[in-house]
């Protein structure tokens, strides 16, 4: 059976793994005044978008993910002639609307599909299911790892499909910003009233830093450390430690909103790139998504790995 594997470009990947297993990614929009990008997961399209408009003005960018129209047309001319069976992994559907469009335009897709892959010589019947990854930045790509390594196994649908939402739900991602006044003004352009003026405010003036958990499709602080790299070096303490108790899966995601090269400099983060050498783990470094970046602000950073812990600390 030919299995696809579908993440929209949120997901925080490399785009040399997306590249080598053929992941098909679905764009997201931004939109900062007349700049436009859809966001395919090409680190150094993102990287110049980032230095020429997000830093200034990326607190009122707009983002689009597909609509229903076009993630139908996306499948039934390319995905439903190339696979079997395809699973499409998506963004917390408390996060966006892109996790809605699939749902409602698999109903579509598993209508309309027969005729066309009939005409490709495929008489056989095509699949689909949508899982909601409960996550969002590198937290989304776990899922889609551990989907291209059994899929290289050979395991079964059924298998893949139970062993994922199993991970979906214990899939946990860190968060620190850099920029609290960029995260409010962020959270005020959307109408979202979760990051007061005062409190960002008082951040910014004491250095306070909140470490920003995802997990079972919500998010919420779960810690303040004052400094950003002291921050950074306890969320990196904390992978390790997840790591050293045993993951559900070998895999750890980071990504980083800015050039890799300062990623690599952050305190912490070597021991940690030790830490998962020492067991097994691989990592998985990223340019942080352009969507992410425009929510959360340049120099961002953030971990995603599967854990029955869930805790900071």
């Amino acid at each position: 059976m030919r299995i696809g594997i579908v993440v929209d470009s949120a997901c925080d990947l490399p785009a040399s793994f997306i590249q080598e297993h053929g992941i098909v990614v679905m764009p997201i929009t931004v939109r900062i005044g007349n700049a436009v990008l859809d966001d395919h997961r090409d680190e150094e399209a993102t990287l110049a978008f980032l230095h020429a408009h997000v830093a200034e003005r990326g607190h009122e960018a707009e983002t689009t993910p597909l609509g229903v129209e076009q993630i139908r047309d996306l499948f039934l001319q390319r995905l439903v002639i190339d696979y079997d069976h395809v699973f499409c992994l998506t963004i917390s559907r408390q996060r966006s609307q892109i996790h809605e469009n699939a749902m409602q335009a698999s109903f579509a897709i598993l209508n309309d599909y027969k005729p066309v892959r009939q005409a490709a010589g495929h008489n056989s019947p095509f699949a689909l299911r949508v899982i909601d990854t409960l996550n969002l930045f590198c937290g989304q790509a776990i899922t889609a790892v551990e989907a291209v390594r059994m899929r290289a196994a050979g395991v079964g649908v059924a298998q893949m499909r139970a062993r994922l939402e199993e991970l979906a739900v214990n899939t946990c991602g860190f968060m620190i910003p850099r920029d609290l006044y960029y995260l409010r003004n962020r959270a005020r352009a959307k109408g979202d009233r979760s990051v007061g003026l005062l409190s960002a405010a008082l951040g910014s003036a004491l250095d306070i830093k909140p470490v920003i958990r995802a997990w079972n499709g919500g998010t919420e602080p779960v810690a303040r450390v004052k400094g950003f790299e002291a921050a950074t070096e306890k969320m990196f303490e904390v992978a390790c430690d997840r790591v050293r108790a045993g993951l559900m899966t070998p895999t750890m995601a980071v990504c980083y909103g800015g050039d890799l090269a300062e990623l690599q400099g952050l305190p912490g983060y070597a021991r940690l790139l030790d830490t998962c050498l020492a067991h097994g783990v691989e990592v998985f470094e990223s340019v942080m998504s352009l969507t992410g970046m425009v929510n959360v602000g340049k120099g961002a950073v953030a971990v995603g790995f599967a854990s029955t812990e869930h805790g900071f600390g």
